[in-house]
């Protein structure tokens, strides 16, 4: 088994090698803290929303035969993590099958990593990707945020997005659904949470808490520039969309 893996890796290393990925490393389950709050003055938000379309692992080519563990579940998701893969910006969107088969090849045989390490993964054509497996019906610990995977979800954008460049609205309205739909019930996605580190490789050491947006970038725990300037700018835009279309499904 092991002689196909390392064969399948070499015949791909080519396309992984001028690739970068900034996901921090599998953390253990499960974390704790306070539930979710809304900011003062505005309205609950108490449903979640239906799923959006998916392409599934199925559609875009994933490996089943990479995976190593069974899935671990966790609870429902209480904060979502927006983050980038450092693909360069000017990719076709008819390349991003071939692009996630290169990532997961790499997330498993170079990183080590059981599966692909995001939840979700969007295209700047504003299509959303199943990643991790298992994630569409339940909930996944994926390995996006180290120290803080469980009762997340881990949402990467294919690109870069550094200052200046232009965010597709597309793109923004793809991680706003993702985020209405698997946010747990009764959270704001334009409020705070509280949630405590499992290890210390993140900027808070394990066991202690850290209060931050329920959509937040992978920076804002990691020392890394990710999701990039211009995808950071643009989270009090998905912010305020996925709690529209929240609101939208109590009517």
């Amino acid at each position: 088994m092991w002689s196909r893996r390392t064969a399948l890796w070499a015949a791909l290393t080519p396309l992984v090698a001028v690739l970068t990925w900034s996901a921090p490393p599998l953390t253990p389950p499960p974390v704790t803290g306070t539930p979710p709050r809304a900011e003062p003055g505005r309205p609950a938000v108490e449903r979640t929303a239906p799923a959006p379309e998916i392409i599934t692992r199925e559609s875009w080519g994933a490996d089943e035969s990479l995976r190593r563990e069974a899935v671990t579940y966790t609870g429902a998701a209480r904060a979502l993590f927006v983050h980038h893969t450092n693909h360069p910006d000017d990719y076709d969107c008819a390349d991003v099958p071939a692009m996630l088969r290169a990532m997961q090849a790499d997330h498993v045989l170079a990183k080590g990593w059981d599966d692909l390490g995001y939840n979700f993964v969007v295209d700047k054509c504003g299509r959303i990707y199943e990643g991790r497996a298992g994630g569409l019906d339940r909930f996944v610990m994926g390995a996006h945020t180290s120290g803080f995977n469980s009762d997340t979800v881990g949402v990467a954008v294919l690109g870069d997005y550094p200052e200046g460049r232009e965010v597709p609205p597309e793109l923004v309205t793809a991680i706003a659904k993702i985020a209405a739909w698997k946010l747990r019930a009764g959270t704001d996605p334009r409020g705070r949470v509280r949630l405590v580190s499992t290890n210390d490789a993140a900027r808070v050491p394990a066991g202690e808490p850290a209060e931050l947006d329920v959509i937040s970038g992978h920076r804002d725990l990691v020392p890394t520039h990710c999701p990039g300037d211009a995808l950071y700018a643009a989270l009090p835009e998905i912010r305020a969309e996925a709690a529209r279309t929240r609101m939208a499904g109590r009517r």
